[in-house]
């Protein structure tokens, strides 16, 4: 990569904008600066102070094919093409060319996100007073010219001719750079002193404000231009992989010449949104995870076909999805599509029904393209049953928080042959799952991924609400507004002095609808408890029965004991992590004068945690 750093007058910049010399490639942002930063960049510029440095891209690479638009605002003959294109700087250049050229109608916003137009002014008499003044000689206003209150019936102010220009003495933005045309609307002043002394002290010196630049030249790449973007773009928004690909496949010569229209990267993601519409869990999903498991894909492919001794890496990193050509997106586009859709059915049947409760979204990404290497064998018994294992590990085992390329790229080698069971051995997921009993009393919000993995576990071991007859299933989820609450109540947990890591650790929480939540309220299980039996109408056992679902005995909650009934929750969560990740729990629980605490591995529990579907009540 080669680059200059030139300074380049402004009314350079002025003629390149205007003439499409530069132009804008099309994944940058529409424009979007308000009035006042406008009038403020104005000031900036009369006053001499820099505004920074804009970066630009010469055009004609072969690595870099970006669709042009013409800065918005100015208006282009068909097939103009552009010598360099604009990464950073747009609003700033935006700005000034349509305030500065033209009819200088700046289309903006108030400061409420208003759309409206403005022109900008400057008195000349304070401009004259001195640089400390230039801030108030700047005005803005309507794009008529005419400024009016009380409703629009009175006029303060009236701009709109170049007669009232010159006789309220306000000199008009457009005009600064505009040659014969400035020195005749000066000449024409009835104060030729103070027009002289305007042209000499406040426009000769615009006609010499230069701005800095960095050129990059034709053998940029596209990795390049996205990290020198993300360094130097500090007043807009971070540089999406997913606009800068837009912008490639948009200029590719080859889809044009067979289909007569470019193509369109971001219509297509909005067919993917579309289709992902009636699964509200993929919401979550972002255009780039969708790259992402488009790249793993397309690498792994590549990686099968090499038959060098050093075949291409399978990959899913940012300067990789720039790599990917447009007949990659296309080959793998429809299957990934299916594929989230497929990991939305997945994700149901281990009841998570919305995009909060997923416990790590990125797990979706790898979950897509190995069901695509699957195809119809991820629905097979065994298959469908080694990809659960491998989804809990990589939740139980928390391992999905991090340096989550590197294992997009192992689990999507490794896990469809040992899922199929072509290979032996294990995924690294699932040999790098680990989960340690005193984990339990440190999830305590829907923050960590292993809180949400455990409350899907318990739903999905036919949890029923407490006071309606009814399986918490994905349709019976949204109906009763199900969340997840304290089964000992907060309020009397803090009366009877229970330790704060116990009460409000996920073993004390349980899946809920509000009305079962609002009937159980601040008091003792005991009292709630006859409450529901008497609003449900059902007697102790039928409750005791539906309590039993949640992993709780009834028993203990009738006498109020929490410590009992911790003790043996606990145990019961812990036989449930072990059969969903096919791996003990480290058993390192001990109390707060360092003795083994909580029985949950004597002969009785281990009986229990032996057959899940055996439960005291």
């Amino acid at each position: 990569m080669g680059f200059q750093t030139p300074l380049h007058p402004l009314a350079k910049y002025l003629e390149w904008t205007t003439s499409g010399y530069v132009q804008l490639p099309d994944f940058q942002r529409s424009y979007k600066w308000d009035d006042e930063r406008i009038r403020q960049l104005l000031v900036t510029i009369l006053r001499g102070h820099p505004l920074g440095v804009v970066m630009m891209l010469e055009t004609g690479n072969d690595q870099i094919r970006f669709k042009p638009r013409s800065i918005e605002g100015v208006t282009l003959p068909d097939g103009t093409e552009p010598n360099l294109l604009l990464l950073d700087g747009q609003q700033r250049l935006t700005s000034l060319t349509q305030a500065l050229t033209g009819d200088g109608v700046v289309h903006t916003k108030d400061s409420r996100g208003k759309l409206m137009d403005r022109r900008y002014y400057i008195h000349m008499k304070t401009a004259l007073l001195g640089e400390d003044r230039m801030d108030e000689a700047v005005i803005s206003m309507p794009g008529d010219g005419v400024l009016r209150s009380n409703f629009g019936k009175d006029i303060v102010r009236d701009l709109s001719t170049l007669e009232r220009e010159r006789a309220e003495g306000y000199f008009p933005a457009r005009l600064l750079f505009a040659g014969a045309e400035t020195v005749n609307w000066l000449f024409a002043c009835d104060d030729k002193e103070q027009a002289s002394t305007f042209h000499a002290k406040v426009i000769e010196p615009c006609l010499k404000y230069t701005i800095p630049s960095i050129e990059l030249d034709k053998t940029t790449t596209k990795a390049a231009v996205a990290t020198v973007f993300e360094k130097v773009n500090t007043g807009g928004l971070p540089l999406n992989v997913f606009e800068l690909l837009t912008a490639t496949f948009a200029g590719d010569k080859k889809y044009y010449d067979t289909h007569g229209t470019d193509f369109r990267l971001n219509d297509d993601w909005q067919a993917t949104q579309q289709a992902f519409a009636p699964h509200p869990v993929l919401s979550s999903v972002e255009n780039t995870d969708f790259l992402q498991a488009v790249s793993l894909l397309a690498t792994l492919k590549r990686a099968k076909e090499d038959t060098s001794d050093r075949p291409r890496a399978v990959s899913a990193r940012k300067e990789d999805l720039l790599k990917l050509g447009l007949d990659d997106y296309l080959e793998w586009v429809q299957p990934v599509r299916d594929a989230f859709i497929w990991t939305a059915n997945f994700l149901a049947d281990h009841h998570i029904f919305e995009t909060k409760f997923i416990p790590y979204p990125k797990q979706l990404v790898p979950l897509a393209a190995i069901k695509v290497v699957l195809g119809n064998d991820a629905d097979l018994h065994g298959v469908r049953a080694k990809l659960a294992q491998w989804f809990w590990c990589g939740i139980l085992g928390e391992l999905y928080g991090s340096t989550i390329e590197t294992r997009f790229v192992r689990d999507v080698e490794s896990v469809p042959n040992w899922a199929r069971g072509f290979e032996t051995a294990v995924p690294r997921t699932v040999a790098d799952c680990t989960f340690a009993a005193s984990r339990l009393l440190s999830l305590r919000t829907k923050n960590a991924a292993a809180y949400k993995g455990i409350y899907a576990l318990i739903l999905s071991q036919g949890a029923k609400d407490w006071m309606y007859d009814k399986a918490l299933d994905k349709v019976q989820y949204v109906d009763l507004k199900v969340d997840i609450h304290h089964i000992f109540p907060s309020k009397w947990c803090i009366d009877h002095g229970i330790d704060p890591a116990l009460r409000e650790s996920i073993v004390n929480k349980t899946p809920l609808s509000a009305d079962t939540n609002r009937a159980i309220g601040g008091v003792a299980p005991s009292a709630y408890l006859f409450k529901i039996e008497k609003r449900a109408s059902i007697n102790p056992a039928q409750l005791n029965a539906v309590v039993a679902t949640h992993l709780v005995a009834a028993a203990e909650l009738r006498a109020d004991n929490f410590d009992a009934f911790f003790d043996r929750r606990l145990g019961r969560i812990i036989s449930l992590i072990e059969r969903a990740t096919g791996k003990p729990v480290q058993n390192d629980l001990i109390d707060y004068e360092g003795e083994e605490v909580l029985e949950m591995f004597d002969q009785e529990d281990i009986a229990v945690r032996s057959d899940l579907d055996v439960v005291e009540v």
